[in-house]
């Protein structure tokens, strides 16, 4: 796991050096242990590695190719890497037993063809130093970041855009469309970057940077996957056997590693099967690890450690209160170099933290709620869909007497049937603001497409008839996973140089998730209804059903009591909002409402305050221009 960074330029001129060696230091936490660079005529290319598969010098990056043709910066892991050894021949024999040269090699022996052999998370840019062409990749499911910037004659990349940014000269013109679609969702999915001329690469993409431009393409695509109707057939016992076995291999692979490992463990499903599968592969009494919290609601200790009793591991965990949360806000707000409104990255930071003191891997539960129908809004979206397809007038008349009763449950139930599609349900309950009237200007949203437009986007390959529950699924196995909740996991980890790896994200397991029918995934209400029967071979009922918590912090109750103050100082300091196009008026009402009781606006509200601790953090001081959007590739 690394931090990586480059620039290739068309008219030769570069940045000083040391503007390089100081962006490249911005991404040091990735990579405390070695740093490395290469210059060529053009081209910069750095490299920040934490050491976790062969630790020997023979593992610097950036790395040559046995013939010296390609170069390589690389962040990840290739899992497979042992397997496709036997397959390559480099010259003069294998210098490193590490996975970077594995993959190098794999790509002067197969090309781009290399991404269809390959397992694992990664971000990695190769130079081809004859045909002067760089080819850069994301992993399938996206659990590693790639930001880039083309124009004005120079391509520039890097594992994080506070790093590239630096390299391009600093400053900060935020993009309109990000904004408002960070404002909507509370978060930013790629391609968009909050910055104007940078982009994210999506998952599953890769790029060809040459002297005749940029080209983007999608290498492997999840989405046209069809529910394979004969499953249904099958003896439920038989798809449980195949699904444990899927689950061992994922996380088997996951195990490579010189260095110590452990896990997260929650009192959820997907962590315990995780690490039900590490004992089944080998380990004997893996390290877990937990946070928890005082305010009885959110604490998922004593959970845990049942599960951690059961499963006969060495468990290790933390209570936390709210000052401890406070403590990371600093480094909350340092790391993540754009706005980002999930607060249980907070958690997540603090277990990272505690993990680190034992070991430098840890193996999470990541990516099983998107694949196999872990939100307790895909029952819901199932049970609202055939309103969708009221006629007008009844759904006209049924939404105002749900807004004239007193509870906001209706409201936020009118609102969800004025949804025109199941994409826009989904949209609806995905948004942090649901019925709130923008905090926009009003040029700003003239200008900009909402975030439904993305959402519309990404569901054109779906197939035709799936159901409203498992197009959910799949937008959030598109977008929210790979650009909030995996990017929370990687800033979160990265920040205490932890390598975090995702199990339930290896794309042998996706692709079976997708051909899995829905009765499968959401049965009777029940959430994950397949996997909590593999993790009953583990553990007792008691354990595996129980009601979902989630990694959250108790936010509401914060902000109106030891966070009130803080949050009233922000949203009440004239100079930060004025650097912003944002209503004043609407915004300081959405505080009032919280503070006051009368409405639960915090997930709004939050994501407000996370963008002015940006602004104030990593803007200029003065007025933030707000351009049109225009496409970078």
């Amino acid at each position: 796991m690394c931090g990586i960074l480059g620039l290739l330029t068309t008219t030769g001129a570069q940045p000083p050096f040391e503007t390089f060696l100081a962006a490249l230091d911005r991404l040091k936490l990735r990579g405390p242990d070695d740093s490395g660079t290469w210059r060529e005529d053009g081209l910069l290319l750095g490299h920040r590695r934490l050491s976790i598969v062969d630790l020997s010098p023979t593992g610097h990056q950036p790395m040559e190719s046995s013939d010296r043709r390609f170069v390589i910066v690389f962040n990840g892991e290739i899992y497979n890497h042992a397997e496709l050894r036997p397959c390559l021949s480099p010259q003069n024999g294998w210098r490193s037993t590490s996975d970077t040269e594995t993959l190098i090699e794999a790509y002067r022996a197969w090309g781009v063809g290399c991404l269809e052999r390959i397992n694992g998370m990664f971000a990695f840019a190769i130079w081809d130093r004859m045909e002067r062409t760089l080819f850069v990749a994301r992993d399938r499911i996206g659990v590693k970041p790639l930001y880039y910037s083309n124009g004005n004659g120079q391509f520039g990349f890097a594992s994080r855009p506070g790093a590239l940014n630096m390299l391009l000269g600093g400053g900060l013109i935020i993009d309109p469309e990000a904004l408002r679609v960070y404002l909507e969702i509370g978060y930013i999915p790629a391609p968009l970057s909050f910055h104007r001329d940078m982009r994210k690469l999506p998952a599953g993409h890769y790029l060809i940077v040459s002297a005749r431009g940029v080209r983007r393409v999608r290498y492997w695509d999840f989405r046209a996957i069809k529910p394979d109707p004969s499953m249904n057939s099958r003896p439920e016992g038989e798809l449980v056997e195949e699904l444990d076995a899927l689950i061992y291999s994922a996380v088997k692979a996951r195990l490579m590693s010189d260095v110590p490992l452990g896990a997260f463990l929650s009192g959820g499903v997907d962590s315990a099967l995780v690490v039900a599968a590490m004992k089944s592969a080998g380990v004997e009494h893996p390290k877990t690890f937990t946070i928890a919290f005082k305010e009885k609601g959110f604490d998922e200790g004593p959970a845990a450690a049942r599960a951690a009793e059961h499963l006969g591991v060495d468990h290790v965990h933390e209570t936390l209160d709210v000052n401890s949360l406070l403590d990371l806000l600093p480094t909350y707000i340092q790391e993540y170099d754009e706005p980002f409104a999930d607060s249980s990255a907070f958690p997540t930071m603090a277990v990272t933290r505690l993990a680190r003191r034992h070991v430098k891997v840890a193996l999470s539960g990541d990516g099983a709620d998107e694949f196999f129908g872990g939100y307790h809004y895909y029952p819901l979206m199932d049970r609202l869909a055939p309103l969708l397809a009221w006629r007008t007038g009844s759904k006209g008349a049924a939404r105002q007497l749900l807004k004239s009763l007193p509870w906001h449950r209706t409201k936020l139930l009118a609102g969800a049937l004025q949804s025109q599609n199941t994409v826009a349900l989904f949209h609806f309950l995905r948004s942090v603001g649901k019925d709130y009237p923008t905090l926009l200007n009003r040029d700003i949203l003239q200008s900009t497409a909402n975030s439904e437009t993305w959402f519309d986007q990404f569901a054109t390959s779906f197939p035709m008839d799936l159901s409203a529950a498992e197009t959910a699924m799949r937008l959030d196995a598109g977008l929210t996973l790979p650009d909030l909740f995996l990017q929370k996991v990687d800033v979160s980890t990265m920040a205490f140089s932890l390598e975090a790896r995702c199990p339930m994200t290896d794309y042998r397991l996706v692709e079976w998730a997708m051909r899995l029918p829905m009765q499968f995934k959401v049965r009777n209400g029940e959430t994950k209804y397949l996997l909590k029967k593999v993790l009953s071979r583990y553990l007792p009922a008691d354990c595996v059903y129980r009601p979902k918590m989630g990694f959250a912090v108790p936010l509401a109750k914060w902000l109106r009591g030891p966070l009130r103050h803080w949050a009233e100082e922000l949203i009440h300091d004239d100079t930060l909002m004025s650097r912003l196009p944002l209503d004043k008026a609407r915004v300081r009402e959405v505080l009032r409402q919280h503070s006051d009781g009368d409405r639960e606006s915090h997930p709004l509200l939050w994501s407000v305050l996370m963008l002015l601790c940006f602004v104030q953090t990593h803007g200029a001081r003065r007025a933030l221009p707000v351009m049109a959007y225009r496409e970078v590739a």
